[in-house]
């Protein structure tokens, strides 16, 4: 498992935020995983081994269509992440 220090943040994208309330604000997708910036400041990385690939792929669906994100954090996945980058 990965520790925060040996990751880097990656290059975040702003999050689209169609509905305009969301509790993201930037994301970066990986190949096995994608970063998560929040309003609060926190990064977190969710990674095929927390909380899993198919969670992990729902949210870079999610990321990319800039909908969904933070409310299927808080629904399906919680506190699971891989490690926290801030």
């Amino acid at each position: 498992m990965e520790t925060a220090t040996d990751i880097r943040i990656p290059g975040l994208h702003r999050y689209p935020d169609h509905s305009r309330r969301s509790g993201v604000i930037a994301y970066a997708a990986r190949s096995d995983g994608i970063a998560v910036e929040f309003v609060d400041g926190r990064i977190y990385l969710y990674n095929y081994e927390v909380p899993g690939r198919r969670h992990v792929e729902r949210m870079k669906t999610l990321a990319a269509e800039g909908s969904g994100l933070s409310s299927y954090i808080s629904r399906h996945v919680g506190k699971r992440f891989a490690a926290r980058l801030r």
